[in-house]
């Protein structure tokens, strides 16, 4: 363990924020790092225990007390390269994850958790300075190709390790650049985008092809897929939903996702015709995900006159709930670094109408309160109350309500079966659709979910891809207990 009594000594320490009337000017990462001697006091808080209950909360089975421990040693390259033997992609979920690891630690039962996420980060770019990420192309090749469809972090995953493995691999993406929701779908705020270019760099030089505004079904025949071995989609689930309310159509009424966007591109220099700005607007955002907040910071950033925040759902506690026991994800309020820029959050609301104009200009939202029943043995009814309603000045509502599910059009075009929700069927562990050489990973097969499920998805997508075309893979796996093996 890193250090026998350092979960006595030290307390829990994270990164700091840039203050906000200086971070809202800009649109780059504000965090204030933790000095290396702190990050390792924060290493040795780790009590290696018997049973590591955050290699389960974690869908990758990062070996979490075995990079702590290495960076209580101040062993920085090695704790790298034990991060790196079970995630690809470290930068992005030390900057982007939820972290279910921190909510199994068994110090947290007790404690704050272990800060697994921000010592990640470090780790990673730690790695990076000091020049240790290099490419490892494969030393001989199969001559077997594969065409990877998306470009996200499930599609980043199974290319890189597809090419490992010696396969040749394209990698299509339907954007103008690489990188699925990370490249335009995360705010830069959140996570600069030369931090996936960094890593694109790598993946090239690997010997991945990577091939842009390729939007297979579309501008590319699906029948081009048959000159490949195997394909993998991992287009994640991009299918939004929406509200079955008056008004939606109002001028003013704007999807998250085109409104995050808009926004990346423009502060890339790219040119967005009538982009979609919160400036001197009365903004309301609906959905209380990170989505939401997402646009919470965003709309500040643009300057909106004010920010509200609508969630049907009740506020949830401010400290772990008794439904939601350790080591299970807790049900628990969340305060983004957003939401502390300014937004009036609300909970419980639902709206029953968008106003609009003579012009058909969105000028306000009517809401009325909720309460949810639950009865045994039924789903829960939503319930009005009387007396609540209330009208809501509003310029821009954004709609950050999720993903129902991956579009269905390819499927339909290759011939995959599809489940309830749209998404691709293939059973968990094998990832092979009914179509024998096509795969899938990633949203576009569990659904919406988190990048650190995505990168998992991908690696062992990519392993069953191996087995397929080789009859045996050395690729890792998990086995059941969370343990990174290598099975044939």
């Amino acid at each position: 363990m890193g250090k026998v009594t350092g979960f006595k000594e030290f307390e829990r320490q994270d990164e700091t924020y840039k203050p906000v009337n200086e971070r809202v000017k800009h649109y780059k990462e504000f965090t204030v790092p933790l000095s290396e001697e702190e990050i390792t006091k924060q290493g040795s808080r780790c009590m290696d225990c018997g049973i590591p209950f955050c290699h389960s909360g974690c869908p990758l089975g990062n070996l979490i007390p075995d990079f702590n421990h290495m960076v209580h040693q101040g062993e920085w390259q090695k704790a790298s390269w034990i991060l790196h033997s079970t995630n690809n992609f470290p930068e992005f979920t030390g900057r982007l994850c939820p972290a279910p690891c921190e909510k199994a630690c068994v110090l947290g039962i007790i404690e704050d958790p272990i800060s697994i996420e921000n010592i990640e980060k470090n780790i990673v770019e730690r790695a990076f300075k000091e020049g240790w990420i290099k490419p490892q192309p494969p030393k001989t090749r199969t001559g077997k190709t594969i065409a990877v469809v998306g470009s996200g972090p499930a599609g980043l995953a199974t290319a890189q390790q597809l090419n490992r493995a010696g396969h040749t691999v394209t990698v299509f993406e339907r954007d103008d650049e690489i990188g699925g929701l990370l490249r335009y779908g995360i705010p830069n705020f959140k996570m600069e985008k030369e931090i996936i270019d960094r890593r694109l760099a790598i993946l090239k030089a690997e010997g991945i092809t990577f091939k842009t505004n390729v939007h297979v079904g579309v501008n590319y025949d699906t029948e081009e897929l048959k000159t490949f071995d195997a394909v993998v989609l991992c287009g994640g689930a991009t299918q939004r939903r929406s509200l079955p309310t008056p008004g939606i159509d109002a001028d003013g009424v704007v999807q998250a996702m085109d409104f995050l966007t808009q926004q990346t591109k423009v502060v890339f220099g790219k040119k967005v015709e009538n982009q979609v700005l919160a400036t001197g607007k009365d903004v309301i955002v609906i959905g209380g995900g990170d989505t939401g907040s997402d646009c919470i910071g965003t709309s500040n950033r643009q300057g909106a006159n004010s920010v509200t925040n609508f969630e049907i759902m009740p506020k949830p506690p401010g400290h772990r709930s008794p439904t939601t026991p350790w080591p299970f994800w807790p049900l628990q309020l969340k305060t983004s670094s957003s939401h502390q820029e300014g937004v009036e959050r609300n909970w419980l609301i639902n709206t029953k109408e968008f106003v609009k104009d003579e012009n058909g200009k969105l000028t306000a939202l009517k809401t009325v309160n909720v309460e949810w029943k639950m009865v045994p043995g039924q789903r829960p009814q939503l319930i009005e109350i009387e007396g609540t309603e209330k009208t809501w000045p509003c310029d821009l509502a954004l709609l950050a309500l999720g993903f129902t599910g991956p579009e269905s059009t390819l499927a339909e075009k290759l011939g995959i079966k599809t489940d309830a929700r749209s998404n691709y069927k293939a059973d968990y562990g094998k990832y092979q659709t009914n179509v024998p050489n096509i795969f899938t990973a990633g949203d576009m097969r569990r659904g919406q979910s988190l990048i650190v499920w995505a990168i998992s998805e991908g690696r062992e997508a990519a392993r069953q891809v191996d087995i397929y075309l080789m009859g045996k893979s050395d690729l890792p796996t998990k086995d059941a207990s969370g343990d990174l093996v290598a099975l044939h």
